[in-house]
Parts: C-alpha cells; sequence; structure tokens
C-alpha cells in the first residue's frame, strides 16, 4: 500500500494554483485554459509567497481561513506574472 499522504501537498498546491490562475485570467481577460491556469497560478504563488517572506505584501485580513489567504497570495502573483509576460511579450 503506498501512503497517499506524500502527495497531498502536490495536489493541494495544484488546485491552489488552478483556481488562483483561474480568477487572474478571469480578472485580466486571459485566454490560456486549464494548464496554463494551473502553470500560471503556482508561479504565481512562488512569487507571492517571496513577496510575502520579503515583507512587500501584506494581508492583514483572512487569517481565519488559511486557504482563503493562499489563494489570494497566489492571485496576487499570477497577477503580477501575466502582466508581466504581456509586457515582455510586446
Amino acid at each position: 500500500m503506498e501512503n497517499y499522504s506524500t502527495y497531498l501537498p502536490w495536489i493541494v498546491m495544484a488546485v491552489n494554483g488552478l483556481v488562483a490562475g483561474w480568477i487572474a485570467s478571469m480578472l485580466l481577460g486571459g485566454r490560456g485554459g486549464f494548464i496554463r491556469d494551473i502553470f500560471i497560478g503556482i508561479i504565481g504563488a512562488f512569487v507571492g509567497g517571496a513577496l510575502v517572506q520579503a515583507g512587500l505584501l501584506k494581508l492583514p485580513f483572512l487569517y481565519d481561513w488559511p486557504w482563503v489567504h493562499l489563494i489570494a497570495v497566489s492571485t496576487i502573483g499570477a497577477l503580477i506574472i501575466i502582466v508581466i509576460g504581456r509586457i515582455v511579450g510586446r
């Protein structure tokens, strides 16, 4: 029998990335699809997390529900990634 708890962080990261990427693409009018939303959301989670660690991003609310806070930080990071991608792509 395999221990499924070893895969749980990867599943949570993929779902968080999907939700954050989807929200960011809806806010900025993207048309990337399922894989792009996951990819942008996961990269956005790293960017948002780095901003929080550096003290450049603070969300004083949403601490009662940690998953909402994670999605909010990941979405902000994904928005930054999409905007930078659009600037570089021009």
